[in-house]
């Protein structure tokens, strides 16, 4: 089978979790032909197996763009030369009438048919998704169009920024039935609109769209929605290519938690919503099958409109020999302390662990705690260690046991890599109990890997927790801290606890998040969608049973079974 499986900024160009787990599916079926269609792939790729190869890498970078540093203004009239450089009048008619159904699916309010909330589900779901999203019909007829217009006659990008779109999203916006915060959009947010629109559709301008590229796939495979999964639309709308959808984080979810549009207004910020939510549901409605990592990831598609029947949880595969030598050694690790490892960002809320670490210092002054980040390079991203380890140095002065004895201090601040804290292995299986304390998370991997190396765990209810932890760890809730100072001392004083936790969690994290299991849902799942897809015909391909088994092997079987059945001429 040829799979074409689409990424974004990651696989074979980029290493981290998604990467990892698309080397892992390649690798771990190989009697299938993958080719990589890469997003915003640059550089040299990884080496990769004999049954994959880069078919397509697309640059996020338009090549017709507006040159850098130009204000939005600028850019707009740049985008309006291209534009008219590129149509006709013709094609400019048939870009204003496309355009103008994406505006219309954007803008206006979602009618009764709509999608609507389930108030039922996840709390961490905010009840605006689903009047944030995109009116289905109209934006999806919209979409398609520019696609259409976008393979026949190219030059989308440079329409995209022209004064046309401007105009068109405007009349939009002001439309009667237009959702209020569309109708309060000024022309600074048409135009970051439009900019925004541009990028996010760059996929509809790729050369991918023929038979020798997505056209010869038996099965699209996106490694996430959105923007990712846009080729794969685009693969079924004009082939009729199966699209197979795998999210492990939602992209829509990640763009209302992003703090990069905390300086947008209000109406832009509701019409990038709207957006977002309008690709994400009609990724979802075409999708053959979706599989979502786990079950918070499944209630997010469910709330954008996916179908249930289409939904199949897929839990991740993550590799467990590595941690194989500490989870099987039980006396491991210094009983007296609690390791905390992850990113340090503001959603992991280190301040309500050291303010719970302090209760537990008060009521056993031998505690230590170790908060091992993993180095992360994006700016900015210092200043919240910085906070935190001014409120630690504040919290627990330094303390020595005697007059001459140099000072320390009971928590300690490491980077994942450095000398203190070389391998996971190692800062996993120097304490007694892990720890989460965030307040936002998706699959939180460093809890899978905490529970393969038999630690006991101590965690926060947010996310997909609940889902990975079962019974095997305490959970408490979110920003309390005296909650989460309770539940670590109850395992730091009850060892036996402890460790029969610990060996739970194992089994449980083997069981459930082992490469195995994911790589034999997916060859599953495979032949599955194969096997209820059309028969797709190509140049070249002959007749299935024209010719009976008998005649491609030689001699003349035909001639002996005539003579066998008549018994010969003198019969």
């Amino acid at each position: 089978m040829r799979i074409g499986l689409l990424t974004e900024g990651g696989y074979p160009y980029a290493t981290g979790e998604s990467g990892l787990w698309c080397d892992r599916l390649v690798r771990g079926l190989g009697q299938h032909q993958f080719d990589l269609y890469a997003l915003g792939g640059s550089g040299t790729p990884r080496p990769l197996p004999p049954n994959t190869r880069v078919a397509r890498a697309a640059d996020p970078g338009s090549p017709d763009a507006a040159p850098a540093g130009r204000n939005l203004l600028e850019r707009s009239a740049f985008g309006d030369r291209a534009a008219r450089r590129a149509y006709g009048r013709r094609e400019r008619r048939r870009f204003t009438e496309a355009f103008h159904q994406l505006a219309v699916g954007l803008c206006a309010e979602p009618g009764a048919g709509d999608l609507a909330v389930d108030p039922s589900s996840a709390a961490e779901a905010s009840s605006a998704v689903a009047p944030s999203l995109a009116s289905g019909p109209s934006f999806a007829t919209g979409l398609y169009a520019l696609a259409e217009l976008a393979r026949e006659r190219g030059g989308l990008p440079g329409a995209l920024r022209s004064d046309d779109a401007v105009r068109t999203l405007e009349s939009a916006c002001r439309a009667p039935g237009a959702r209020r915060g569309a109708a309060a959009a000024g022309l600074p947010d048409h135009l970051a609109l439009v900019e925004h629109l541009e990028r996010a559709l760059r996929p509809l301008s790729l050369d991918w769209y023929a038979e020798d590229a997505l056209g010869a796939a038996d099965l699209c495979h996106a490694a996430a929605g959105g923007t990712t999964a846009l080729p794969g639309l685009l693969a079924k709308r004009f082939f009729g290519t199966p699209l197979l959808v795998t999210e492990y984080g939602v992209q829509l979810r990640s763009h209302y938690l992003s703090a990069a549009g905390a300086d947008r207004s209000a109406p832009l910020r509701t019409l990038l919503a709207a957006l977002h939510g309008g690709l994400a549901a009609e990724v979802y409605r075409q999708a053959a099958l979706l599989t979502p990592g786990n079950a918070h990831t499944r209630r997010w598609q469910e709330k954008c409109g996916a179908d249930r029947a289409r939904i199949r949880t897929v839990h991740p595969g993550m590799a467990a020999d590595r941690f194989a030598e500490v989870g099987e050694d039980e006396e491991s690790g210094d009983p007296a302390t609690l390791v905390w490892v992850g990113r340090v960002e503001p959603a992991k809320d280190l301040i309500a662990l050291l303010h719970a670490f302090a209760e537990i210092r008060a009521r056993r002054p031998d505690a230590r705690l170790r908060i091992v980040a993993v180095p992360v390079r994006e700016p900015g991203a210092g200043a919240y260690l910085a906070h935190c380890k001014g409120l630690a140095a504040q919290l627990f002065p330094d303390e020595a046991a005697g007059a001459h004895a140099v000072g320390e201090n009971p928590v300690t601040f490491e980077e994942l890599g450095g000398p203190e804290a070389p391998t996971l292995e190692d800062t996993y299986a120097s304490g007694a109990v892990v720890v989460l304390s965030s307040v936002v998370e998706g699959f939180p991997a460093g809890l899978v890997e905490a529970m393969l190396c038999a630690r006991a765990t101590v965690s926060t209810d947010v996310g997909a927790v609940v889902e990975i932890i079962g019974g095997t760890g305490l959970v408490v809730p979110p920003r309390n801290p005296r909650a989460l100072a309770d539940a670590c001392l109850a395992l730091l004083r009850d060892p036996e606890r402890r460790h029969r936790l610990g060996a739970a969690a194992r089994a449980r994290a083997l069981e459930l998040f082992s490469v195995e299991q994911n790589l034999a849902a997916f060859r599953g799942i495979y032949l599955e969608l194969l096997s209820h897809a059309p028969v797709r015909r190509r140049p070249g391909d002959g007749v299935p049973f024209a010719h009976p088994a008998e005649a491609h092997v030689r001699g003349s079987w035909a001639q002996k079974a005539v003579t066998a059945g008549t018994g010969g001429p003198d019969a």
